[in-house]
């Protein structure tokens, strides 16, 4: 089972997110789409517009570093074009976990890097797979995001229309 966090901050943010739902079912099967949060920008970057973001579950035939490449395509398909390290961006495909494989490269960190420490990933996650146990550190999403700060839990805002997704 993969999990994915999506987000965008320029543009239509929520057919940035369905162009890239869509997307991913070219190389995935997607079984699982949390809520959309909407959250202020996280990292240095700060004077940049409010972020949607949602996460995903599924399956898909490609091992983790093809799977990366494959995202990261659909990414620059959708109109994504390299800038500053957490700055704003049309759209973000983040490969959070990969069934249980834990792996270190260049190019990827599974399970992602900074997972535990993102409401505006872990609360969506929990969404999907409350679960769900980090291969690393033994928790589940649940008591993840229950050991953040309360106050950046509390930015994370859920948005009250759902977005309507066309599965391939």
């Amino acid at each position: 089972m993969l999990y994915l966090s999506l987000g965008t901050n320029l543009g239509n943010r929520r057919q940035n997110l369905a162009r890239a739902i869509a997307g991913l079912g070219d190389f995935m099967q997607v079984t699982a789409v949390s809520p959309i949060y909407e959250t202020r920008p996280w990292g240095p970057v700060q004077d940049q517009p409010h972020f949607y973001n949602l996460c995903l579950a599924g399956t898909s035939l490609l091992s983790p570093l093809p799977f990366l490449t494959a995202s990261k395509q659909l990414e620059e398909e959708i109109g994504r074009v390299d800038s500053t390290r957490w700055g704003p961006r049309l759209i973000d495909i983040d490969l959070l976990l990969h069934g249980q494989t834990i792996l270190q490269t260049d190019t990827l960190t599974l399970p992602h890097c900074q997972l535990t420490q993102r409401a505006f990933v872990l609360a969506p996650l929990a969404d999907i797979a409350p679960a769900l146990i980090h291969p690393v550190t033994g928790q589940t999403v649940r008591d993840l995001l229950a050991a953040l700060p309360l106050a950046e839990v509390q930015d994370v805002h859920q948005l009250t229309e759902p977005l309507q997704l066309i599965h391939k």
